[in-house]
């Protein structure tokens, strides 16, 4: 399949929500292996791993009028212990990291939805580049950690900042920005 690059008059809006789909799972998959394995070269081939037997995946979907076009931002949760989740494998398209919301209301989705389902802590590794959207986003450093070779943030979301979203299935609306 060609994809056309990012086009802001052609795209309404973008569904955040918990993949519910094959192709959304199988489309998440493909956008962590363009990001981690051939953009990043993080891993080589697949950055598939034992979390995702268990994990939640979530999608950013563009969004043309009513219907679905693609997935173009992704994150998995899963609960390591009970009341204790992780979120990881943070993955935006490169032609819609302008969009801005993305990203972010991706990580709202994340922490919100395991709040809903008991989460009282809610971690993640975060690549140092990303560490200041976190912040934004009210998150807390908790230490430095090398992970494959990288050195990442280990950080904590403040849940009072995340209500809970008893919703996921249906999930968060990002809007994209105006063109300038």
């Amino acid at each position: 399949m060609i994809l056309e690059p990012f086009d802001p008059f052609r795209v309404s809006e973008f569904q955040v929500k918990f993949a519910t789909s094959r192709w959304e799972v199988e489309e998440a998959h493909a956008l962590r292996r363009a990001v981690f394995c051939a953009e990043q070269a993080i891993f080589a081939g697949d950055d598939r791993d034992a979390i995702d037997d268990h994990a939640i995946p979530i999608v950013a979907l563009s969004m043309l009028g009513v219907a679905a076009d693609r997935v173009v931002g992704t994150v998995r949760i899963h609960e390591a212990a009970p009341g204790l989740w992780w979120g990881s494998r943070l993955a935006v398209d490169a032609d819609f990291r302008k969009v801005g919301a993305l990203g972010a209301t991706l990580i709202r989705l994340a922490v919100s939805s395991a709040h809903a389902m008991g989460c009282h802590t809610f971690f993640a590794h975060v690549q140092m580049q990303n560490g200041a959207l976190f912040r934004r986003l009210h998150w807390d450093v908790v230490e430095t950690v090398e992970i494959h070779g990288r050195q990442h943030l280990k950080m904590k979301a403040d849940l009072a900042h995340y209500p809970p979203c008893v919703t996921p299935d249906v999930g968060l609306v990002a809007l994209p920005r105006k063109a300038a």
